[in-house]
């Protein structure tokens, strides 16, 4: 079930070309991201030709080799043992023919301050010489001392085109082989090929290879297998969550401004906008009061446009190597663009991003990088990744967050009005197999003034309990009882609550119709 790796040509023209580039521009040390290390040296192959260069392996297992060779080169060629990273730069640093030398999993070394030292050497070395070196590896770990001398090159994961040859590659294998049923109409086919980006091919084929041996067929169900491969993939590393779009924007009581402006861009992130000359809407800011459905509305989007959503963790982002950061960021980036069209949710944001101006993170100033990193693709990205990030304190929201062409649009998420709050009731009343019309909805409304919906929720839960232990059905005196029981978060922190409508007066829209 091997993909062919031609297959991948179109999508690594861009890797090539730049590669290229760099090479007759005398770039003498670049280094290539990647987990898919066969497509990568496979367009390297191109490179080398391209720039009438021999290609040479290094790995720390084999040691130096020409590409094409599965013994390493003789020892009166390679000095006592190419397998010593030390030993193979030394030698790089003497050679005068045309090469293009790949380092694969060169990042261990880079711990190594000697190594660290003689790559600065061999970089003066080579700008004479007709040598080019590429590390290869799935991670990017970049020394400050190399900061400025190593190109970064990033690799992209196979796009939609790349991903339908190698599914038509497997369905042409597997229809020779004659015992697996390939029922996979061009809708289907599509919602496969949809499916499965943001995977690398092996991903892929890993994927479909279960698919294979679940059903003996190639059929509607080799989507879930996909998906299935994907939450894992997304799951392992640790920055983003893949969640299923369940929940609805009906399941939002209240907020119809802002459901409307939703409405409006539900086929926005289509092709048929795009041919329309539509932009990618670039996403929503919602600021507001705790528990009155920023979050639950995060989620809706997704269902209700029909796009999968995931969840950026930004405190994972920062973790305790200085230089990883950056990195995870810049993974979780490329993922979500990788998956577009996709719904990218970044849950009470003003906590992920707080101190970025005094580095609370780290010393080496790694918020205020990565912060600006994720700055700068809001303003610049192309992809449709509409972004969903909540905010329950604007006093920690950087200012940068808020500047215009961050976000389509900002939007203040009040307390429920009255109206909004017996919407509520009726959701959760429905949502617990209770008929809303034997219960007074305006009484229990004009009961939970300055509730929230998280509360209101939580009102109709404890009368839940209040009437199995009584063992009769629920009433609206056990909800009230609860409601009057509760001292709910617009009373507790009344101040909060007060400054934070201050704030949104002429700086946000209001996601509730005014009443």
């Amino acid at each position: 079930m091997a993909t062919d790796i031609e297959t991948c040509e179109e999508t690594m023209n861009n890797l090539i070309s730049h590669l290229v580039d760099s090479i007759r521009a005398r770039y003498p040390l670049m280094y290539v991201v990647s987990f898919e290390e066969q497509r990568v040296l496979e367009s390297v192959r191109q490179v080398a030709k391209t720039v009438s260069k021999e290609m040479w392996i290094w790995t720390s297992t084999e040691g130096l080799r020409r590409d094409g060779r599965k013994a390493p080169v003789p020892a009166a060629r390679r000095g006592p043992d190419t397998t010593d990273p030390r030993i193979v730069l030394d030698e790089l640093a003497n050679e005068d023919q045309e090469r293009m030398v790949v380092l694969l999993d060169f990042h261990p070394y880079l711990n190594d301050p000697r190594i660290v030292r003689k790559l600065r050497d061999l970089v003066a070395a080579l700008r004479t010489r007709p040598v080019s070196i590429l590390l290869v590896s799935p991670v990017l770990k970049l020394p400050t001392e190399l900061a400025k001398e190593i190109e970064v090159v990033d690799h992209e994961l196979p796009d939609r085109e790349v991903l339908g040859r190698a599914l038509d590659d497997l369905l042409g294998w597997l229809h020779e082989r004659g015992d697996v049923r390939i029922d996979l109409p061009r809708l289907t086919r599509e919602a496969v090929i949809r499916a499965a980006q943001g995977l690398t091919l092996g991903e892929f084929e890993n994927a479909m290879a279960k698919a294979v041996v679940r059903a003996r067929s190639v059929d509607g169900s080799a989507v879930d297998s996909v998906l299935e491969e994907k939450k894992q993939i997304i799951r392992k590393s640790g920055i983003l969550e893949y969640y299923d779009p369940e929940a609805t924007l009906d399941q939002v009581g209240g907020l119809g401004q802002l459901k409307e402006w939703l409405r409006k861009r539900g086929d926005a992130l289509s092709d048929r906008a795009r041919e329309f000359g539509l932009p990618a809407p670039r996403g929503v800011l919602l600021v507001g009061v705790q528990g009155c459905g920023k979050s639950l509305t995060a989620k809706g989007i997704a269902a209700q446009w029909g796009q999968p959503i995931l969840r950026l963790d930004v405190g994972r982002v920062f973790s305790g190597t200085v230089g990883s950061s950056e990195e995870n960021m810049r993974l979780a980036i490329r993922t979500a663009e990788s998956i577009a069209p996709v719904i990218l949710w970044i849950d009470e944001v003003e906590k992920g991003f707080a101190g970025t101006g005094s580095s609370n993170y780290s010393d080496a100033g790694t918020a205020a990088r990565v912060f600006g990193t994720f700055m700068t693709w809001l303003q610049e990205k192309r992809r449709a990744v509409f972004v969903v990030a909540t905010a329950n304190d604007v006093r920690q929201l950087p200012p940068e967050l808020l500047r215009k062409g961050r976000f389509d649009e900002i939007f203040f998420v009040d307390l429920p009005t009255v109206l909004e709050r017996e919407a509520i009731f009726r959701i959760h009343l429905r949502a617990r197999d209770r008929n809303p019309e034997s219960f007074d909805l305006r009484r229990l409304a004009n009961a939970s003034e300055g509730f929230s919906g998280a509360e209101i929720e939580e009102s109709v839960v404890g009368g839940l309990f209040d009437a199995f232990q009584a063992k009769r059905p629920l009433a609206d005196d056990d909800v009230l009882h609860n409601l009057d029981a509760t001292a709910p978060l617009s009373r507790t922190m009344d101040h909060d609550v007060s400054a934070l409508r201050d704030w949104a007066r002429g700086r946000a829209r209001r996601a509730s119709a005014e009443t």
